[in-house]
């Protein structure tokens, strides 16, 4: 077959892709909410009863990426194991117990003229999702989007390949006993990198929202070239702060947590910021427990005369996401220092406070313009199965439509529906 023609069957294959899912979104839009829960808790039923095959996909797609050479961070994001397996289940099943948000009504008035209006939730339509190498992304998103009352069309990369087709063919069982079309849910059935060009151009009109999930490098090309809108955020550059309130314990505890929980996942601690007034008594304890658990710590002066065991970071520490087991540490004279710092050299994701001052907390919330802030607790809160959405199809750092963890309401828009009694404009 010559480029031409391998050009134009790949193209056939979206295109196809594009008309199913359009058909599945129609159906999917007016099913009604027990046919949308009959489908995710026999789709969670169907990857229990199938793990032993999901296990074997994942050892297939683990084997070659081991092959490849690929980072440890890597392989453990495309890891899966019975724990997270069995939270995969949990996921889809918290899905689909929660409350339909399709036909809600968010708000409702009356006017002069005797109208009745209503802003009622309805679906987006078709979500096409580009993810690299986590294979819970398949479930999260496909259980997400059935419940949202969504079509999508899931592109993994190449990595996870067999993980996600396992896991896909788990959510179809889900939807024909259901009584919805397999359409609803779709893989794209190649590798081919050509085949994310085209869900960029956005088949033909019939994708309505691209998500991305992975690196740095392929949200940027999905920002840069969509022609159809991109809940997205670039990176996790993730800060913690540690005031001059912060009580010792906490700070070192969750700043481990923030960190080395997962080093590769989006919410992880990448840079700490400590005030200058607890250096003496916080700083080493903070950094002997991280080093203690295999991170390398970076540190500004004050952090290498404090403690030799550092290394000495650089300008551009302060602007890496490492996905790895390695933290940049700050020393800062006051909160707004702080404050400047998360400003300059933050992606808007996610920021940790930890603190007993209220005035510095408020403060802190107040003026830093990111999509999550905690206080006193771990960075890696930052998803959505955390906030009780069962689970995230990403988290958007932009400020429209959606901005945080992107579950079953951030997953629809809305229509007005009016009522009147034969009223005519004057």
């Amino acid at each position: 077959m010559s480029l031409a023609e391998a050009e134009q069957s790949l193209g056939s294959i979206m295109s196809e892709l594009g008309r199913n899912a359009r058909i599945g979104a129609r159906a999917l839009a007016i099913a009604t909410p027990e046919q949308k829960r009959t489908a995710l808790l026999t789709a969670a039923g169907a990857i229990n009863a199938h793990r032993k095959k999901i296990l074997a996909a994942n050892a297939k797609d683990m084997e070659a990426a081991r092959t490849k050479g690929i980072s440890k961070a890597f392989l453990d994001r495309l890891e899966l194991t019975d724990a997270r397996i069995d939270g995969i289940i949990e996921a889809v099943q918290t899905i689909a117990e929660l409350p339909d948000p399709v036909g809600t009504t968010i708000a409702e008035w009356d006017r002069p003229n005797g109208l009745h209006i209503e802003r009622v939730r309805t679906p987006l339509g078709v979500i096409g999702v580009i993810f690299e190498s986590r294979p819970n992304v398949t479930a999260d998103a496909g259980a997400l989007c059935i419940k949202s009352g969504n079509a999508v069309i899931l592109r993994g990369g190449s990595d996870s390949f067999h993980s996600s087709h396992a896991l896909v063919e788990c959510l179809l069982d889900g939807l024909h006993l259901a009584g919805l079309p397999v359409e609803c849910v779709q893989l794209v059935p190649t590798t081919d990198r050509a085949a994310v060009g085209e869900m960029l151009r956005g088949l033909d009109g019939n994708i309505d929202v691209i998500v991305p999930r992975g690196g740095k490098t392929l949200v940027a090309r999905v920002q840069n070239e969509a022609r159809v809108p991109v809940f997205a955020h670039l990176e996790g550059l993730v800060h913690v702060y540690i005031d001059k309130s912060a009580d010792l314990e906490k700070a070192v505890s969750v700043t481990l947590n923030a960190k080395m929980r997962r080093t590769g996942i989006c919410g992880a601690a990448e840079t700490l910021l400590v005030h200058r007034d607890v250096v003496k008594t916080h700083l080493n304890p903070i950094i002997d427990a991280l080093i203690a658990k295999g991170c390398e710590v970076r540190g500004d002066a004050t952090v290498n005369a404090n403690n030799p065991l550092t290394e000495t970071a650089t300008e551009e520490d302060w602007r890496t996401e490492y996905e790895d087991a390695i933290i940049s540490v700050k020393i800062v004279d006051s909160l707004e220092a702080a404050i400047a710092h998360i400003e300059k050299y933050s992606s808007h994701h996610t920021e940790a406070i930890i603190a007993e001052d209220p005035i510095a907390v408020d403060k802190f919330f107040r003026e830093i313009d990111s999509a999550i802030l905690l206080h006193n607790a771990s960075t890696q809160f930052a998803d959505g199965g955390e906030f009780g959405f069962g689970g995230e199809i990403g988290i958007a750092t932009g400020k429209m439509h959606a901005r945080g963890p992107v579950g079953v309401e951030q997953l629809t828009s809305f229509k007005y529906r009016i009522r009147g009694n034969g009223q005519t404009r004057p």
